[in-house]
């Protein structure tokens, strides 16, 4: 019988102030979206590695959860390992084709700050 996959732990990222922006963002949408990102970042805890549809890597260490909600809209929860633990770094409602450059800036400064 072959071993149980092991199931990698997720953290939200904490400013120096205590807050957790990710799961602000997440507290203020909807239930149903929060149930459908919360399964997407479940499905990348317990199947690690993945890669398309679900998950891609943005470079720079960073990796995104790709998460298809209601009414066709997209959201994106931008991640990085420390560790081995999934640290959720960055998420926002995605309204281009690309990613923003401000939400990736937003990612990289958090990543700097938290591998202090």
């Amino acid at each position: 019988m072959p071993a149980r996959a092991q199931i990698l732990s997720v953290v939200f990222f904490a400013t120096t102030g205590g807050n957790e922006p990710v799961r602000d963002w997440l507290q203020d949408l909807p239930k149903g979206d929060r149930r459908e990102i919360g399964a997407d970042i479940l499905a990348v805890q317990q199947g690690w590695p993945l890669g398309l549809p679900l998950c891609r890597s943005l470079g720079k260490g960073l990796w995104e959860v790709r998460s298809t909600l209601s009414s066709n809209r997209i959201a994106r929860t931008i991640f990085a390992f420390d560790d081995g633990v999934i640290v959720l770094l960055h998420g926002f409602i995605k309204k281009t084709q690309k990613t923003p450059t401000d939400d990736l800036d937003i990612a990289l400064k958090r990543l700097k700050d938290m591998r202090r």
